[in-house]
């Protein structure tokens, strides 16, 4: 199967940097979309969600990414975004707490702009726990 340069770049480390036969990402409508070798050239927002990953050999990756930007430009794509994880790496303690911290934040009065911000908050602690116990050993 014909193979593409991936590259995706989290806040604190390269999360993946080689060659991949597909990828998808969660896009900022909701949906999913999906990249094989020689994909249209475009730039897009990412939202949080799950990433599936199948790489040169035709092994899958799967991970929890969380907004950032994406470009497919001559069969190379560039992933930024603010974090990126395998499941085996999500602390779900942490995540649980986050959670709950959002939670309890949007319980009290807040402005628009933190009521958004702990809306995201929240999101982004849920899909690091869906992401973690859907792919619990």
């Amino acid at each position: 199967m014909s193979t593409f340069k991936l590259k995706i770049i989290a806040s604190n480390k390269i999360f993946f940097d080689g060659e991949a036969q597909s990828l998808v990402v969660p896009h900022i409508d909701g949906g999913l979309e999906g990249f094989l070798a020689h994909h249209e050239n475009c730039v897009f927002p990412i939202d949080v969600g799950e990433m599936k990953i199948i790489d040169e050999s035709g092994d899958r990756i799967d991970a929890f990414i969380a907004n950032g930007l994406m470009e497919f430009i001559d069969n190379e794509a560039s992933v930024v975004c603010v974090s990126a994880e395998k499941p085996e790496e999500i602390d779900e303690r942490r995540a649980r707490e986050a959670k709950e911290r959002a939670e309890e934040e949007l319980r009290q009065k807040r402005s628009i702009m933190e009521y958004n911000h702990c809306q995201t908050n929240l999101a982004r602690a849920m899909e690091r726990l869906k992401v973690k116990n859907r792919h619990e050993i």
